[in-house]
């Protein structure tokens, strides 16, 4: 497979892009994590900001959500911010120590989110109804949140070292990963059901099944400090090389390779998956976009 990497200035520096998402607009939406706001690049290329108030809300991930808008968690305010295509905003308060971290959509028409400072898994319907669910565990940091194949919502426990699924009525599983203190952040479900998860201490990457079943996948870089990660359209995955400044890329089989970033310390974060390919943010203040091709059959001789 050949890969194409080119980078598109986002922010001024220090801005902060983290968190990612397409938007029902066909337009990318991003946070800015250290500015205080959410970014919209167009289709066409021009790039427009949406200051938050207060600017230090610190917003971590964004999603589409059921209703044609953007969502977000705002950790350093303890709130979800709603953004629509237009730019319109509104928020709403959880309660005070919730640090939301991951959002996603879930099967039931509400957003879930992953209280990272609060041992919670939290539920916000478009109405602004909100219903929190105490995890079994203290001290678990619940990181990142993804909807799974099974009406469940999956997330990481990057403190417990675990794995967690809640279903609709908020009863939750947690599944031990094998490798202590591994650290899991990103999570993402693969096209095939099964859910694909970083271990960003471990540098490992991980396969959840719905049994409860967990494969890993030592990085060739085990200091490469994986973040995010979204599902290809093969049965592998794309994942963000936090601290090695590439992103790579798992097949089905496990075979992984990694793709240097054109900035050096560009910082990926977030990464996401469009039909015009990979997108990741990158903290220092661009997007990266990967097109890739397949690699030419070898010249008989």
């Amino acid at each position: 497979m050949t890969v194409e990497i080119r980078e598109i200035p986002l922010a001024e520096p220090g801005a902060g892009p983290y968190g990612i998402a397409p938007g029902p607009d066909g337009a990318l939406w991003l946070t800015l994590a250290h500015a205080g706001g959410i970014a919209r690049l167009s289709p066409d290329g021009p790039v427009r900001i949406y200051p938050l108030d207060p600017a230090g809300a610190r917003p971590l991930i964004i999603t589409a959500g059921p209703d044609g808008a953007l969502w977000f968690t705002r950790s350093g305010d303890d709130r979800i911010g709603r953004i629509t295509v237009d730019g319109e905003q509104r928020t709403i308060a959880l309660p005070t120590g919730t640090g939301p971290g991951g959002i996603a959509a879930g099967p039931d028409g509400a957003l879930w989110y992953a209280g990272m400072t609060s041992d919670t898994i939290g539920r916000v319907e478009t109405d602004g109804t909100h219903t929190a669910f105490s995890l079994p565990v203290t001290g678990g940091f619940a990181s990142m949140i993804t909807a799974g194949a099974d009406r469940a919502l999956w997330f990481t426990l990057n403190q417990a070292n675990a794995i967690g699924r809640i279903d609709l009525d908020g009863r939750v599983m947690l599944y031990p990963l094998p490798t202590v203190n591994a650290g899991p952040v990103g999570i993402a479900l693969g096209d095939d059901g099964v859910i694909w998860f970083v271990e960003i201490v471990a540098g490992q990457l991980g396969r959840i099944y719905p049994d409860g079943e967990i494969v890993e996948f030592p990085l060739p870089d085990r200091a490469a400090r994986p973040h995010a990660i979204v599902a290809d359209q093969e049965g592998g995955a794309w994942f963000t090389e936090w601290g090695a400044n590439r992103i790579g890329h798992v097949d089905r089989t496990g075979r992984i390779e990694g793709y240097a970033l054109p900035t050096p310390n560009a910082e990926p974060h977030g990464i996401t998956r469009t039909p015009t390919g990979i997108w990741a943010a990158l903290e220092f203040g661009a997007i990266a976009h990967l097109t890739t091709s397949p690699q030419p059959p070898p010249t008989r001789r």
